[in-house]
């Protein structure tokens, strides 16, 4: 049995390659042999998917290759989308209740009463559910809005969700789920992007700039 390369998309927070085959779905079994991807030296992570086509159950095998860049002094490594999953009562075994109330129930905290509206030390801000760093502090600025604003986050780290009425798009933790907030755009902000990312401080964790982060 063959497997043929569809697709190679070189993401900046991983690599995917995307095998098929047109084997039904009965016919797989753990002895499945799968073609390694090119070799390397960062580590690789294998996903089975099993999907459907006009011709029955077809099998994707991704994997997904982390890397880790040097952004400001700083190391920041990206986690793979949908990565870190728990359920709730996992979540409240780790989260104080007004973190669960916010990332996991997406709520907001009252402006202004933040701890980090205002702070704009040097640094990387993480996730404060599973720790996968966002925003660089040098995309942060003070939009007077009563939270953090930041004009873009770590490229694949943050998820872009319609709310339901359609009014906002939500802004959520490429990697668990968690709720940030919104993401606003075209009211004029000076900056590179034209966007104003509303996050709760307390969806956030700040790792000083001198002392790197890690997933």
């Amino acid at each position: 049995m063959g497997f043929n390369v569809l697709k190679t998309s070189p993401f900046s927070s991983a690599r995917t390659i995307l095998f098929t085959t047109t084997t039904t779905f009965s016919a797989l079994s753990s002895s499945l042999p799968i073609q390694s991807p090119p070799s390397s030296t960062l580590p690789i992570t294998t996903h089975f998917t099993p999907s459907i086509s006009s011709s029955g159950f077809c099998p994707s095998l991704h994997f997904h290759q982390n890397k880790r860049g040097f952004r400001g002094g700083v190391v920041v490594a990206m986690a793979a989308s949908g990565s870190v999953q728990k359920t709730d009562e996992e979540w409240r075994t780790v989260l104080s209740p007004e973190q669960f109330r916010i990332l996991r129930q997406k709520g907001t905290e009252y402006p202004g009463t933040g701890e980090y509206d205002k702070y704009f030390e040097e640094g990387v801000y993480n996730c404060a559910g599973c720790g996968t760093p966002l925003y660089k502090s040098t995309t942060k600025f003070n939009s007077g809005c009563g939270w953090p604003a930041f004009y873009e986050g770590l490229p694949g780290a943050i998820n872009r969700i319609p709310d339901p009425d359609g009014m906002r798009i939500e802004i959520t933790c490429a990697a668990c789920g968690g709720h940030l907030g919104h993401v606003f755009k075209g009211e004029g902000f000076r900056t590179p992007t034209d966007e104003r990312h509303c996050v709760n401080s307390i969806s956030l964790k700040f790792v000083p700039g001198d002392s790197g982060s890690s997933q």
